[in-house]
């Protein structure tokens, strides 16, 4: 096997890749679309199974742009699911909220003086 031919060999195996992973991409975008109904899903899947090639260009000319707007509406909806998680998380407390619970753990004696001021004065920075 001299060089050309292991390129060659390389070129084919990649675009193996490349087709297998488009054609997955295209099944986990018809799945997850909520605008087409079942039967809509089942001739797309019949059209991916008998004409691979041609069926995957068609649907990524007809349906291309909404399969990048769908996955930008799914990655936004991550984002902020994570976000809320790490407001939750972390407490979005106000100094003065801080303050009143360092004061509440006072007076029940959970905290020192000092820890208080310690408390109060992070609030406040």
């Amino acid at each position: 096997m001299g060089f050309v031919d292991f390129l060659l060999w390389a070129l084919w195996l990649w675009l193996v890749v490349v087709c297998i992973w488009i054609f997955i991409w295209i099944l986990i975008d018809i799945f997850r679309d909520h605008t087409l109904n079942g039967w809509a899903k089942t001739g797309w899947v019949i059209v991916l199974v008998i004409l691979p090639l041609l069926g995957a260009l068609i649907y990524l000319i007809t349906r291309g742009g909404s399969m990048a707007a769908r996955q930008t509406e799914r990655v936004k909806e991550s984002q902020q699911a994570s976000a809320e998680y790490i407001r939750a998380v972390a407490g979005s407390a106000s100094p003065a909220e801080e303050i009143a619970r360092a004061q509440e753990l006072l007076a029940a004696g959970a905290i020192t003086q000092t820890e208080f001021d310690a408390i109060k004065a992070k609030a406040l920075a």
